[in-house]
């Protein structure tokens, strides 16, 4: 074949992968656009990346990312895949899966059916939270809170901590000696 006419299919090819930095991210649309630093000091902006469903990041300006360009033609790019060496979990086993951020936050879901979860506040939002534990729940912490009331035992009891407190407050005893009732204690139970 003649080496000319294969020229412009060869030159697609080698334009159809670019590797980049990424430079912005603006994630205001349905798809993030980003603006990539390639080599050759080619600069891209507004190539769309695709995530997998379900997880959503914006990536550091100085990431790395992966483009592949449809047909070979560089303005129509689509980022296939962002890493960021910089903050990457490193020595995971294998099998082990994690998400991270540059702040050191982190959940790994590491071998033998363990999370770790690494954060300086973890928040839930829902409207019932349950944890199944067959064995035990420990808690290694100077204060537990709660801002409504906590029911002990609440299958087989109907008192709240709140109706226990109130009843230990008020409580008191018949004397043997007087035949009346003894003061209610003179240590109270904070309400």
């Amino acid at each position: 074949m003649n080496k000319k006419l294969l020229e412009p299919v060869v030159k697609r090819v080698r334009l159809l992968l670019g590797r980049g930095i990424v430079r912005l991210v603006n994630d205001a649309g349905g798809l993030q656009k980003m603006q990539l630093s390639l080599m050759g000091n080619e600069v891209r902006s507004n190539i769309e990346r695709m995530q997998e469903y379900g997880y959503s990041s914006v990536p550091l300006d100085g990431a790395e990312a992966a483009v592949l360009f449809i047909g070979g033609a560089r303005d129509h790019g689509i980022v296939v895949a962002t890493d960021d060496r910089r903050y990457r979990i490193k020595s995971q086993k294998p099998g082990e899966v994690a998400i991270y951020t540059d702040e050191g936050d982190k959940i790994e879901l590491k071998r033998n059916n363990q999370i770790k979860i690494t954060t300086n506040q973890f928040v839930v939002d829902c409207e019932e939270f349950t944890v199944n534990a067959s064995d035990n729940v420990t808690f290694y912490t100077p204060i537990v809170r709660a801002n409504n009331d906590i029911v002990d035992r609440f299958i087989t009891n109907a008192d709240s901590n709140y109706t226990m407190r109130v009843t230990y407050n008020s409580h008191t005893h018949n004397e043997n000696d007087s035949g009346g009732p003894t003061d209610p204690p003179n240590q109270q139970m904070d309400t």
